[in-house]
Order: C-alpha cells, then structure tokens, then sequence
C-alpha cells in the first residue's frame, strides 16, 4: 500500500512540474514605471507659477519644467502659504522664494527642499 502512494504521489508530482515551470516562464513586460504618489492633477499648476499641495510646493517655470519643493520653510519651519505668480510666500516671517525655490528674501537664508516630482500622465506625482 505505501509503494502505491509513493507512486500516485511520484507520479502526481511529476505531472504539476510543467505546469509550475510555465507558470514561472511568464514573458509579461515588466511595468513602464509604477505609479508614485499623486500630489496634484498638472492642470492646477499653472506656467510661470506654482500650486501648494499639503506639504509639497509644485512649480512649472516654463512649460512642461515641474519642479517639487517642501513647502516647509527653512526659517523656523512654518507650512507656506501660497503661491502667487512667481513667488513662494511664507506667512511666517515673511520669507518669499521664488519658482526654483531659492531665496527671494528673507529672513530665510537656505533654498527650499527639493522633492522629486514628474508628470504621469495627467497628474504630478513623487519621484
């Protein structure tokens, strides 16, 4: 009784094995590229400006550039408030950067954060 179900399992087993190679053999492409953290749909940022989404400055000097920054100030960490036409503005103390996040005046002395952003599809994610 148990060389038979050796066998039966043997045989079972032998049976599978192709069916777990070409299960292993899948020649599906890999992903283009995973999709990142959605900060904002790239229609809301306009060119020559720039939108703030949470934590997250994005800009668009010319056409198609985005840039991310953190929208933490470097002067004593206040959240930014608003961007308005080519400026970045802090509520703080006043600080102000521009779209390439360096300093327009302060009292912040250090550049914004930048972050990694590009375009997928319509929207700007992280990365």
């Amino acid at each position: 009784m148990r060389r038979v179900f050796r066998r039966r399992t043997l045989l079972a087993g032998a049976g599978a094995a192709p069916l777990v190679v070409a299960a292993c053999a899948d020649e599906s492409p890999p992903p283009e590229s995973e999709p990142g953290e959605l900060i904002v749909g790239a229609a809301y940022v306009p060119v020559g400006s720039g939108v703030i989404a949470g934590e997250v400055v994005v800009t668009q000097p010319v056409v198609g550039n985005y840039q991310g920054f953190s929208a933490i100030c470097t002067h004593a960490g206040c959240l930014l408030n608003e961007v308005v036409e080519q400026t970045i503005y802090c509520p703080c103390h006043g600080s102000r950067f521009d779209l390439d996040g360096a300093v327009v005046s302060g009292p912040a002395e250090r550049p914004l954060r930048p972050i990694a952003v590009r375009l997928q599809g319509d929207s700007i994610v992280r990365g």
